[in-house]
């Protein structure tokens, strides 16, 4: 009888705890740079709003827009260290970190956020690769904007010539790399601060796309001329903290993952819909949009293709896999160009 008794009190036991640790209720803090009227934040908004009400309320989400938690160059470490419980960060915005993951930031990688966000996700390029970058994460989705352009406060660019002598914010390494081949000087600036260094004059310009611009950032009225490069793209990535990953039970695990996997062209598209509404808010504020030459466009793309070998061999002297997954890139972004919006077209 004593041997029942303490087997059903073993069972009562485990039961209970099943039931205390499916019952256990979870704040989640998340955390991202731009304010909530962009459209990668209102995606954030309702994947809150997703988690809360697929969990019956066990997950309950505080979200700290707009870098209330601190500078953007932070919000990876917030994850990783617990600061957050979850973020959207930019890999730009720590050089070096993501070398392989930011071969998609090198010029004319890929025509969309929709094809880039398909490019980055794909099960195979992350496995070999991407995530092992994103040591102490528990990475959900790696993303990129629509193709940037550059945009300046006073002197128009019109030609390739007139790239000379312009200090351009830039939003990567490899960005970096493509400014100064370009003729003009790159200079290192947070995204949040990009509306006041072009007011106060430290740089002329900045590559950025036409959401950033015209929606996330509010340049209207700042800058004053947009030339249409479609030239590159800055990619990011949403991820958990592996201590509060860990905590969460089974059903809780899995709808975070069903709730972030196969989401590439949904958000893809909600980026590149940005485009119209920011060019019409710079448009708006007094800007104009260039061209340059089909001459001169060929000449950018030669750049960009020099930039791609300098950085590919950098990278290949450091042991790196570069040209691998540059390869692998290239051809995934031809394969979804075929049935994805593309700026080039």
């Amino acid at each position: 009888m004593k041997t029942i008794r303490s087997i059903i009190g073993v069972a009562a036991l485990a039961l209970f705890s099943v039931g205390a640790i499916a019952q256990q209720k979870f704040e989640m803090k998340l955390s991202y740079f731009v304010g909530d009227q962009h459209a990668m934040s209102q995606w954030l908004i309702k994947w809150s709003e997703q988690l809360e009400k697929g969990s019956g309320g066990r997950i309950t989400v505080k979200r700290f827009p707009a870098s209330q938690m601190g500078p953007v160059a932070q919000e990876y470490d917030f994850a990783r260290t617990g600061r957050s419980d979850a973020s959207w960060f930019l890999h730009g915005s720590t050089p070096g970190r993501f070398p392989l993951t930011e071969l998609i930031n090198l010029p004319f990688m890929v025509g969309s956020s929709e094809i880039g966000t398909k490019v980055l996700n794909d099960p195979e390029l992350r496995s070999k690769y991407l995530d092992a970058e994103h040591r102490g994460l528990k990475l959900l989705m790696l993303l990129t904007h629509q193709p940037g352009n550059v945009h300046t406060t006073k002197k128009p660019i019109r030609t390739l010539d007139d790239f000379k002598g312009m200090r351009l914010r830039f939003v990567s390494p490899t960005v970096r790399d493509f400014v100064a081949a370009l003729g003009a000087t790159p200079v290192g600036v947070p995204p949040t601060e990009i509306s006041e260094q072009l007011q106060k004059g430290t740089i002329d310009g900045t590559f950025i796309d036409y959401g950033g611009a015209g929606i996330a950032f509010k340049l209207g009225g700042i800058v004053k001329h947009t030339t249409e490069l479609y030239s590159y793209v800055g990619s990011f990535g949403v991820a958990m903290n592996e201590d509060f990953w860990n905590k969460l039970p089974p059903d809780l695990k899995k709808l975070v993952m069903d709730t972030t996997t196969g989401k590439e062209k949904e958000v893809g598209e909600a980026w590149d819909a940005l485009d119209v509404p920011g060019k019409k808010a710079l448009i708006d504020g007094g800007g104009d949009a260039l061209r340059l030459s089909a001459a001169d466009s060929a000449k950018v793309r030669q750049i960009g293709d020099q930039v791609s070998e300098a950085k590919i061999k950098e990278l290949e002297e450091k042991k790196l896999p570069a040209r691998a997954v540059f390869t692998m890139m290239r051809t995934l972004a031809e394969k979804h160009s075929r049935n994805s919006k593309n700026f080039w077209n």
